[in-house]
């Protein structure tokens, strides 16, 4: 099964005995954004149709939110874009972006670990949470790592939805995020940027 079959998260929690809380981990860490983002990204929302299609969505909203905070990671992390994943015949396929280590042999080599899982879904949080969920497990799988945090992010561009996931339990943060509200959306990325940071700097270590 490729990730686009698994249509809900209920269904995903049910294949894989993943047990689901919610809870509000999201810690804020403020971030600075440039004016000129803030004017590009206004300028993109009222003169664009941003949110037409989930390529849009992604394109005009999603991608440059994240390029945004990953700027300041990019010694650490590559941000990778539709990318292939396989783990098994029931977790493979490609998803929106995933933020992973930059590897040591360079930076076109995708390499683990894989820390951050993103899919847009218009308006379907559900359907998008099912794949996401798939494509963490696929992730902590492939990072022969169960210790290690694996974060996700859904969005339908207006909206943002967080979570992630610890051995065999998924947590979904409470408190939605908006483009409406967009210094609290980003302290919300920068927040999962740092905790990927601060995990990765723990296996460099030892």
């Amino acid at each position: 099964m490729t990730f686009s079959s698994y249509k809900s998260l209920g269904e995903t929690l049910k294949e894989f005995q993943v047990t689901f809380t919610e809870e509000n981990f999201i810690e804020e860490a403020n971030f600075s954004i440039s004016k000129y983002f803030r004017e590009d990204l206004e300028f993109t929302l009222a003169a664009g149709v941003a949110d037409s299609t989930e390529f849009a969505i992604c394109e005009n909203i999603i991608h440059p939110i994240l390029k945004e905070v990953w700027k300041t990671y990019a010694s650490k992390f590559i941000l990778w874009s539709h990318k292939y994943l396989n783990c098994d015949a029931n977790l493979s396929g490609f998803q929106e972006y995933i933020l992973a280590r930059k590897s040591p042999l360079g930076k076109i080599v995708f390499d683990k670990p894989y820390f951050v899982l993103v899919e847009a879904k218009q308006d379907d949080f559900d359907g998008a949470w099912g794949q996401c969920l798939a494509e963490m497990i696929a992730a902590q799988r492939l990072n022969e790592m169960p210790d290690l945090t694996i974060f996700g992010i859904t969005s339908n561009g207006s909206f943002w939805q967080f979570s992630q996931l610890k051995d065999a339990s998924f947590t979904r943060n409470q408190v939605f995020y908006s483009i409406q509200e967009l210094d609290k959306l980003f302290a919300a990325v920068n927040y999962v940027f740092q905790r990927c940071e601060v995990q990765l700097d723990q296996l460099v270590a030892a």
